[in-house]
């Protein structure tokens, strides 16, 4: 039985034979809010035009149709023909607004990308200014010859015309009511949309794909949900390793733990931690905008301070938490599951004791971060779970410890734990194999293949991307060059010399509210003649989140994000700026820092890792595609000759990405 998404649907002669009390007071049954009187002089109105604009028309409509992945609804639906009509009505508006076109176009690529009987269907976004006056629409497909059409503009008195000519001018098979409507949902959202669907009621199971292809995430979510409920009711101690390649989804089902599980009438609190400042700052900040907007919608009004002490309770940063923890060292933390996103990327002993005796002024501190995080935990009396969502070959900072610390802690001090692995822990860029050996003989260790997410949700146009850049960085020439066949008819990758170019190609690609950026190594000191200073920061919390008109924001193509601002987001399209940080050479991956006026040779072998997992971040951003840019040096520049970029963008041409 197809989910019904709609306030309202009907087949158009029932509609147009239905009084508008009926219609409306069938719109105020489905509607969760309080109606508002603005809302249903707002439905009148359209009611009132498309009961005189679609007599003679043959189809269904659909009022106020669910967008989960955006948390939104669509004014009105229309399937007439082989056509799909989404129409936003701007009541009593007489301009076109750029941001009102980008929202209607956003819900057609919703539909387009993410419902499964609207892939291949002519979806036409109309925008409508009730007060506009008469102009010339423009009937035309985007480049992408997807059968998208652009945003029209219209006015009501040309509403009529404006569907006439896209029934001209869509072609195939009529759709039919009952097969549109049981086509799946199977939205992937960037992690900001996901985690504002998921504090605002939504189950993973909506905002995430259900196709036989990917790993449903609610079963990773239920396997933590059921170690939580034995944990709690036989009161033990547990620790869960959940594995995913990038973009698999595992800070969702951290953020799904977390909305889940929080019952303050029983002591039932759980946190999502992370050390990735950046994504918690964004994460607060998007949700804390969320809620006042849905607040003032329904009429009411919230202070975006009051918003933002809810979201805290729920989201924090990894080391303000071992902070608290360290007030009172023998009192319990309120939170019995504790959720640390990105794991692997807690602080070894050596760094962790520099930190406390320097910052805190705690000399000789004995614990690494992993192991004093989980003795946090094992303060309390009776239950506790410590989830660790854990990245392999991610580890971009000194002093990552790697999962191999958490497991050396629970060998070391936390014996009477049960421990629940995903068997992908053993893949060697996880460096836990050995130390996983050293744990068989433990009786509370349990291996569940529901712990690991193999396929990247990032991007849901091709499953390979995250493949594709491994062998890339590991050289494997032939192996990535099959892969890349297998990825760029739906996901486009180029290459080119020409930073300007790579901008207008984004810019000619990403459509609606699509989000695209620059993104570059931390070490890509010598991309200043591009405009381009790594040492000039950025704002992560407007790049990501503001609009087109912000200058601060990722689409003005000014600031640039490094792989410390973006690891663990993503973009929807991407440029990755390649510097001489990371050269190809014959004999391998040439490791370099600017240091005074002259390029040195990284010789230490954890920097060298380090460098790689950089580029390995900036490489896995994108969910819809990217261009590399490899700029052509200078011979003039002694810091910027064109050697130390040529056999770069020599060798990705010798992998087949297209030039541009």
């Amino acid at each position: 039985m197809a989910l019904i998404r709609s306030y309202y649907s009907s087949s158009l002669s029932a509609f147009l034979a239905a009084t508008a009390d009926e219609v409306i007071g069938r719109l105020a049954l489905s509607n969760e809010f309080s109606l508002e009187q603005s809302q249903r002089e707002a439905w009148s109105e359209e009611i009132r035009i498309l009961q005189a604009v679609l007599p003679g028309f043959d189809g269904s409509i659909y009022f106020e149709y669910s967008i989960p992945r955006m948390g939104q609804r669509i004014d009105i639906l229309l399937l007439i023909g082989p056509a799909i009509l989404v129409l936003e009505f701007k009541v009593g508006e007489k301009e076109f607004t750029s941001t009102a076109r980008d929202q209607v176009w956003d819900y057609a690529l919703d539909l387009k990308n993410f419902h499964e009987t609207s892939h291949e269907s002519f979806i036409a976004p109309i925008l409508i200014a009730t007060k506009a006056v008469s102009n010339y629409p423009t009937i035309a497909t985007t480049p992408q010859n997807d059968r998208l059409l652009f945003p029209i503009n219209s006015s009501v008195g040309q509403l009529r015309t404006v569907i006439e000519q896209i029934l001209q001018f869509a072609d195939g098979a009529d759709l039919v009511k009952e097969a549109w409507e049981s086509g799946r949902y199977c939205p992937t959202p960037t992690i900001i949309e996901a985690a504002m669907a998921l504090y605002n009621g939504h189950s993973v199971s909506e905002i995430s794909r259900s196709d036989a292809s990917a790993i449903n995430l609610s079963q990773t979510s239920d396997a933590v949900a059921q170690v939580i409920q034995t944990s709690r009711e036989n009161s033990f101690k547990s620790i869960c390793f959940v594995t995913g390649v990038p973009g698999a989804g595992k800070t969702l089902v951290g953020l799904n733990i977390a909305t889940t599980h929080i019952d303050k009438s029983n002591d039932m609190y759980s946190v999502f931690l992370s050390g990735n400042g950046p994504l918690v700052a964004i994460l607060r900040e998007a949700l804390a905008r969320d809620k006042v907007r849905q607040i003032k919608e329904s009429g009411g009004k919230m202070k975006k301070g009051e918003a933002m002490s809810e979201v805290k309770m729920f989201i924090q940063n990894v080391h303000n938490f071992r902070d608290e923890c360290l007030i009172d060292e023998s009192r319990p933390p309120i939170e019995h599951v504790a959720l640390f996103d990105e794991a692997q990327r807690a602080w070894d002993l050596e760094q962790t004791s520099g930190f406390m005796s320097r910052k805190k002024n705690r000399p000789n501190f004995s614990q690494s971060e992993p192991e004093f995080l989980i003795s946090c935990l094992d303060r309390h009396p009776d239950w506790a779970v410590v989830v660790c969502l854990v990245g392999g070959g991610q580890e971009i900072n000194t002093g990552e410890a790697g999962i191999s610390e958490w497991i050396e802690s629970l060998n070391r001090n936390f014996h009477d734990w049960h421990i629940y692995i995903s068997p992908k822990l053993t893949d060697s860029e996880y460096g836990a194999i050995d130390l996983l050996e050293g744990i068989k003989s433990r009786s509370l260790v349990q291996y569940k293949p529901e712990l690991h997410l193999s396929v990247s949700m990032r991007s849901f146009r091709a499953e390979h991307v995250s493949l594709l850049v491994k062998l890339l960085l590991d050289m494997s020439v032939v192996e990535a060059k099959i892969t890349l066949a297998n990825v760029r008819e739906k996901y486009p990758i180029c290459i080119t010399r020409d930073l300007d170019k790579a901008k207008k190609w984004l810019k000619a690609h990403a459509r609606g509210t699509e989000r695209y950026g620059i993104v570059v190594s931390s070490q890509a000191e010598r991309l200043k003649p591009h405009a381009i200073d790594v040492k000039s920061p950025m704002d992560p919390i407007h790049w990501f989140l503001d609009g087109k008109e912000d200058v601060r924001s990722s689409f003005y193509l000014e600031d640039v994000a490094t792989e410390f601002s973006i690891q663990g987001l993503e973009l929807d399209w991407v440029c990755v700026t390649w510097d001489a940080d990371f050269r190809h050479t014959e004999n391998g991956w040439d490791h370099r820092s600017f240091v005074g006026s002259k390029w040195n040779r990284i010789n230490k072998p954890e920097r060298k890792v380090y460098l790689k997992n950089a580029y390995r971040v900036l490489l896995t951003r994108a969910r819809q595609g990217m261009v590399i840019v490899v700029p052509a040096g200078d011979h003039e520049d002694h810091t910027r000759l064109p050697e130390f970029y040529n056999p770069t963008y020599e060798y990705l041409k010798s992998i087949g990405f297209s030039e541009i």
